[in-house]
């Protein structure tokens, strides 16, 4: 039985989603020693000694696989039956009491699949929401994403921008504020294909000032797709041309003295062409526009001249939602539309010279802005009309998605929120390295219950969903080993960073390490180098069964961190409606799960 219009879905209670979060910080407390341990120092520090009671072929007999998203995959399938047989007391059988040591590998998988976002039923799922929010459903311009993004970026966009989408029209507002909006994909569609008024702001000038660079790349493609439509227009007037009934050329004679349409009304022509036939591949990434142009009134040509006029109708339409600058405007001499007045002529002219020239303050459909964002941000000083609003982010990195939770709850004017968060290792911790700082707005922990435990993941915790190849990291413990040992040195300001894709081998890469890190390797021949390469090689196994403990750990690393963000949402005093969705497929997408909200009608 479906619910009511306007009614939205079950929402989790919040002492459910606080019970949810005290347990899986439970079993994260126990498994912390193994999450926050550094690959770099796994041969230094003996690691694998003093956490694993278990031999490393024990561990990938039951972990093992072609590699971390594999095993992923694999523990999400197990499905919720064996899960089901878990419960919070069986915790002592994964850890020894006394050692701290992981002493059952198999328990430890079934915990970390236990406490999953999926399992612990904290989630609403998305069909839910969707069906709860939509209303009657609009034609839209087809527009195929997967011909100008990424199979991923495509993926996300489309799936996001629905959402939102439907949340803007249950609140009864036009205006997005998109915070991180990068390269502006999720802002421009949304922007063209819902025909939401979209603020992009990102913190990087160089995303802002792309949207100039993207305009000028985009005049590049124009006259390649002129010639394309045109060439696809000839086809299919020599295909039709035989079977055009002859009452359609009675009807055209007839139709010579009708009026013409305005820009707005081609917009809304029944066989106009869809954007992704108008839009040449590759172009939409370019589209970041800072400013949209003014409409400018263009009169279609007669009815028997339909085939050509059709032609640059639809160009025309597509230019209402691209800044003026973006493209020239086909002049009367461009195309074959029969001859014009000079009346005529000289006033499409002063239509296109008004259209560019126009500083008017006509509403645009994408602007973006550059700005810092943090929790204290005053959003009107940046949008000088700011009123009813969604706030969004996708893949917003580290503090900037606690923060615009805490915008949200802030800001009256923000009436809804939609935020899918990443790089969760960028995340500042209250607790974490107090001394070093003197922030009073933390990304972690934002409930009152993580607060009050004074509860700390640590960075390389946070880090334990961004693992690298077992052969990198094996590369660059036998380093450390060599720099304590030959070089004397434990601590380092300075990074290796990404050398081991641009080396050879494990000699060439200890070289380059040695140059960027200026320790002088004419010090170490190669022997030496290799010496410790066939010391430690027969120990990778320990370094890739830790590995894999790691990788199972990571999503329960990212529930607490969730169950964080929703917790604290729960806490407020004027929401109405908060959960947590599972908004894209984790294959083409690991970051997927999406923290939504929705203020009391009293707030509107």
């Amino acid at each position: 039985m479906s619910r009511p219009r306007g009614a939205l879905p079950p929402q989790v209670a919040p002492a459910t989603a606080a019970a949810g979060l005290r347990r899986v910080a439970r079993f994260l407390a126990r498994a912390l020693p193994l999450c926050r341990a550094h690959a770099v120092e796994f041969y230094t520090r003996g690691l694998w000694e003093r956490l694993v009671a278990l031999r490393p072929e024990a561990v990938l007999e039951v972990l093992g696989g072609p590699g971390p998203l594999a095993l992923q995959r694999s523990l999400a399938e197990a499905g919720g039956a064996a899960a089901a047989q878990w419960d919070d007391c069986r915790l002592s059988s994964v850890f020894c009491e006394n050692s701290k040591k992981l002493i059952d590998v198999q328990s430890f998988a079934l915990a970390a699949k236990y406490y999953s976002l999926s399992n612990l039923g904290l989630c609403t799922p998305l069909e839910e929401i969707l069906e709860a929010l939509g209303g009657e459903s609009q034609e839209r311009n087809d527009i195929k994403t997967d011909e100008f993004m990424n199979n991923k970026k495509s993926h996300e966009v489309q799936v996001m921008s629905e959402l939102i989408d439907s949340i803007a029209n249950y609140c009864g507002i036009k205006q997005v504020i998109d915070i991180g909006s990068g390269k502006g994909y999720l802002s421009s569609f949304l922007s063209m294909h819902y025909n939401l008024k979209v603020y992009g702001i990102d913190s990087s000038n160089t995303n802002t000032h792309g949207a100039h660079e993207r305009n000028r790349k985009l005049k590049k493609h124009w006259r390649a797709y002129q010639s394309r439509a045109r060439a696809s227009l000839k086809s299919q007037q020599s295909e039709e041309v035989n079977d055009r009934p002859v009452q359609t050329e009675i009807k055209c004679e007839a139709n010579t003295n009708e009026k013409p349409l305005n820009n707005n009304s081609s917009l809304q022509s029944q066989d106009q062409v869809t954007v992704q036939d108008l839009v040449p591949s590759g172009v939409f990434t370019e589209i970041a526009t800072s400013e949209t142009s003014k409409q400018t009134e263009i009169h279609l040509v007669t009815q028997t001249q339909s085939d050509e006029s059709k032609l640059s109708e639809n160009v025309l339409a597509i230019l209402d939602v691209l800044p003026a600058d973006a493209v020239e405007v086909f002049s009367s001499s461009r195309c074959d539309c029969g001859e014009l007045c000079e009346e005529e002529k000289a006033r499409r002219k002063m239509a296109s010279v008004k259209a560019k020239a126009s500083k008017s303050s006509e509403s645009n459909l994408y602007f973006p802005l550059t700005s810092y964002i943090t929790a204290e941000t005053e959003l009107s000083d940046i949008i000088t009309d700011l009123e009813g609003s969604v706030m969004v982010g996708l893949h917003t990195c580290g503090d900037l998605a606690p923060n615009t939770l805490r915008i949200f709850i802030a800001k009256p004017e923000i009436k809804a929120v939609c935020s899918v968060g990443c790089c969760y290792h960028l995340l500042s911790e209250q607790y974490e390295n107090q001394e070093d700082c003197t922030e009073e707005v933390w990304g972690f922990p934002m409930c009152q219950y993580l607060k009050d435990e004074g509860w700390c993941c640590g960075r390389n915790a946070r880090m334990s969903a961004c693992l690298l190849p077992t052969a990198s990291l094996f590369y660059r413990a036998v380093l450390q080993v060599i720099i304590e040992e030959i070089y004397g040195v434990t601590k380092s300001d300075r990074h290796v960073g990404k050398i081991f894709s641009k080396s050879s081998s494990f000699l060439d890469y200890v070289r380059k390490s040695l140059k960027k890190l200026e320790l002088d390797d004419s010090k170490l021949p190669d022997s030496c180098i290799m010496d410790y390469y066939e010391k430690y090689k027969h120990r990778m196994n320990e370094l890739e069964a830790f590995n894999m403990l790691k990788v199972v750990l990571a999503p329960c690393i990212e529930v607490l961190i969730l169950l964080d963000r929703l917790c604290y949402l729960k806490e407020q005093d004027n929401i109405a409606w908060s959960g947590l969705v599972k908004l894209f497929d984790p294959v083409k997408s690991p970051r997927c799960y999406a923290v939504i909200a929705l203020k009391k009608q009293s707030c509107f």
